[in-house]
């Protein structure tokens, strides 16, 4: 009977098999490389254009028509609280008006903003009205305002844009977006947050539901919580001068 003819081979555990282990994994890993290597990149991503979301942000937020928000506010500076309701009164291009009152109607303090032109009367305590860049913020409106330049942006992703304005003292503002509407507007000295104000909106509102001034240094906070928005008729200019 004639003999099966077997071809020669390496038994396993012998020198010779490590070694074509060993050549085998080296042609896996340079065939991984030459795969990678012919693989297109990912594009990098593009650059934030800190102008335009600055100007879509700016007409997005800016006042439509004449409108009389109402709130109730509270106040708290070291301990001290105290509390009441208030009335908004806006109008285009950019004016509005502020007073607030205590629960017995009294007011207790009253300011008017036309551009950026903050008009408060003698007697207002300190820390009541915020100033004009985030008393803007406070009604949702994106105003850096005259003499503020544009130093740049960025993307944060599901975070939103942070857009950076600079000013001759060395003051910046910061305004946090989410998509066109702001989430927190900072004033920033020295490299450091001295105010801020952080706003809750609705996901169709055009009003925050709440805003809230803090003023760092002071441990003071003010807090604005909508309860009505009414769309009125033009108010009469005497109202925009609230020394008289």
């Amino acid at each position: 009977m004639a003999r099966e003819s077997k071809r020669p081979g390496i038994a396993p555990g012998s020198p010779g098999a490590g070694r074509c282990t060993a050549l085998a994994a080296l042609g896996l890993v340079s065939a991984t490389v030459l795969a990678s290597g012919c693989a297109t990149p990912p594009p990098p991503p593009e650059p934030l254009d800190a102008g335009r979301v600055a100007l879509v942000a700016e007409s997005r937020t800016q006042l439509d028509r004449p409108a009389r928000i109402v709130f109730q506010w509270s106040m708290s500076e070291q301990g001290v609280r105290f509390s009441g309701r208030g009335i908004a009164r806006i109008e285009p291009p950019y004016r509005a008006r502020l007073d607030l009152f205590l629960p017995g109607g009294e007011t207790i303090a009253r300011a008017a903003l036309v551009g950026d032109d903050l008009r408060i009367p003698p007697g207002v305590p300190e820390g009541m009205i915020p100033p004009g860049h985030l008393l803007w913020g406070t009604l949702g409106v994106f105003r850096p305002g005259i003499g503020s330049a544009l130093l740049g942006g960025e993307d944060r992703g599901s975070s939103g844009t942070m857009l950076r304005y600079g000013f001759a003292n060395g003051d910046e503002i910061r305004y946090h977006l989410a998509g066109v509407r702001i989430r927190q507007v900072e004033l920033l000295r020295g490299g450091h947050v001295v105010q801020s104000v952080e706003l809750e909106m609705e996901d169709e509102g055009r009003y925050p539901v709440e805003a809230r001034f803090r003023e760092l240094g002071a441990f003071r906070e003010l807090t604005l919580s909508r309860e009505s928005v009414e769309y009125v008729e033009s108010y009469p200019p005497d109202i925009w001068n609230p020394t008289r």
